[in-house]
């Protein structure tokens, strides 16, 4: 009898584990799949506000706060725009002075709690950028998709397809450029956005289902005057991109692809943002194969988002060695692989998602190369 309740008490035990175990490495997944739109990555630290002047911010110091270049700056409620590292002003050791462009909207006190962003601009290309557009609805697999309109003079459209933790207004760090160069943009909300249909599971597939929202798009853009279409995609936005110029039954459309740090590797994208969550080293690979198995990213698949052999169309990809949630690594393969058709522009310093915050002007002039003989 002795035996026997100490074997079912071992059962019991390992049971228990085993349970712990799946919900623990559900809940790690989350991080990925559940990632609401517009805020930030658990990779993103959590900077405090420790002072404010009228041209400049004091904040925690940080490598996220001495990064280069220009960020929007967010907290509850608040938005602003964060410029240069200021060396020479006076500060602690454990802060960091920034030059203050902007408050959008809100205020930053001291002890406010805020997070650095790609997004620049808020609001809508009229209120941010005093941009013509139309808003519009573009007819997908789930329902209707909104999205802005902004008109140009050329039958070639740019599809704008934000990523992981931002919105359709991440686009508008580029829209003024592109209109410029008297592109139509359509600036697209998926599936899981708000005000876009709600995903069946409720779920992130990371681009492996959101891309036929970018096929919508196409077909949008062909029904109402585009010759060519170039996808320029962000994060999994960029997936998305991919995933369409491979399935589409409207690729031929596809003149051309923007990838802003790729998610390349649907495996690696997902141990990180697992592993920002603090998730245990033991659980990491069954966090990342709740993830896999919930988003139907069965492994003998995950190699097609990056597939060299089925891309068709010239292609500039834009990344960088310090992105932490897709490896900079994958895209360099992918440009070593097809180098008849891949450029791949480099950038250091910048976090997943924000190559153009970087060194903006340099970003544009490589669109801007790359464009011109897609028009």
């Amino acid at each position: 009898m002795r035996t026997v309740k100490a074997t079912a008490t071992a059962l019991t035990a390992v049971l228990a584990a085993g349970v712990a175990s799946v919900a623990a490495g559900r809940l790690a997944s989350d991080a990925a799949l559940k990632a609401p739109a517009g805020r930030p990555l658990p990779t993103e630290p959590r900077l405090t506000v420790h002072g404010t002047d009228a041209d400049r911010i004091t904040l925690t110091r940080d490598l996220a706060s001495l990064r280069p270049g220009s960020y929007g700056l967010a907290g509850d409620g608040s938005h602003a725009v964060v410029g240069s590292v200021l060396e020479t002003a006076p500060h602690t050791a454990d802060t960091v002075v920034r030059r203050l462009v902007r408050v959008t909207h809100g205020s930053f006190a001291p002890g406010d709690a805020a997070w650095l962003t790609p997004n620049l601009f808020v609001g809508n290309p009229g209120t941010a950028l005093g941009l013509e557009h139309a808003d519009v609805d573009v007819p997908g697999e789930l329902g209707a998709l909104p999205a802005w309109f902004v008109p140009g003079h050329r039958d070639t459209w740019v599809i704008a397809v934000h990523g992981l933790g931002t919105t359709r207004e991440h686009a508008l760090n580029v829209l003024a450029f592109l209109h410029g160069r008297r592109l139509p943009v359509l600036a697209l909300a998926y599936r899981g956005d708000l005000g876009a249909p709600r995903p069946p599971d409720g779920l992130n597939h990371l681009g492996e289902t959101e891309w036929r929202d970018v096929d919508a798009a196409i077909r949008y853009a062909v029904r109402y005057g585009a010759r060519r279409v170039v996808l320029l995609g962000w994060s999994t936005g960029a997936t998305m991109a991919l995933r369409a110029a491979e399935h589409s039954p409207v690729r031929d459309r596809i003149s051309g692809l923007v990838l802003d740090s790729p998610v390349l590797s649907w495996e690696a994208t997902l141990r990180a943002l697992a592993q920002a969550r603090h998730t245990p080293q033991p659980l990491l690979p069954l966090a990342v194969r709740a993830a896999q198995g919930r988003a139907g990213l069965h492994p003998d698949r995950v190699a097609e988002a990056a597939d060299p052999d089925e891309l068709a169309v010239p292609t500039l990809i834009i990344h960088g060695p310090d992105d932490r949630v897709a490896p900079w690594e994958s895209s360099r393969r992918l440009a070593r692989r097809r180098p008849d058709l891949v450029a791949l522009h480099t950038v250091d310093h910048a976090p997943h998602g924000a190559m153009w915050n970087a060194d903006p002007k340099e970003y544009e002039e490589r669109l801007r190369r790359f464009l011109t003989p897609l028009m």
